[in-house]
């Protein structure tokens, strides 16, 4: 049985500045703790969307945008070696100036290690959609 772990981030603006945010490549290092950059990006936002992550770690995992359903959803992969970590973004309005962000967020890893890995990871995804919440309330 596969298992998803996820959590809702309130945002104080509409699902379509939420959404057209979070989904860029090239904002997610002003809100995403784990990346000093990104890099090889390719293009703008859209399904197949390509990139590379570079990590505090010095990990490089390859990106993809998976689902690309704007203001909706929207999802990515990446993979590093024998890694795979996949997050999904739901936006559901709640009024005209404000949003939910529900995240799904799995990593796989051969062996039981991807659920403990999974588990761990969700209060950072948390942390950070916290975070890119925090900036477009103060652009707002």
């Amino acid at each position: 049985m596969e298992r998803r772990l996820g959590g809702t981030v309130a945002f104080a603006v509409p699902a379509e500045v939420a959404f057209d945010y979070l989904v860029d490549p090239r904002n997610r290092p002003e809100w995403q703790s784990s990346l000093r950059r990104v890099e090889d990006v390719d293009g703008e936002p859209r399904a197949g969307q390509s990139w590379t992550d570079v990590t505090w770690p010095g990990l490089r995992p390859a990106m993809r945008t998976e689902v690309f359903d704007r203001p909706w959803r929207w999802a990515e992969s990446g993979t590093w070696r024998s890694v795979r970590a996949e997050l999904a973004l739901l936006f559901d309005p709640t009024g005209e100036q404000a949003c939910d962000v529900r995240f799904d967020f799995r990593i796989r890893v051969l062996g039981p290690v991807g659920l403990a890995v999974s588990a761990l990871s969700v209060p950072a995804v948390r942390a950070d959609l916290r975070r890119a919440a925090r900036i477009l309330s103060s652009r707002a």
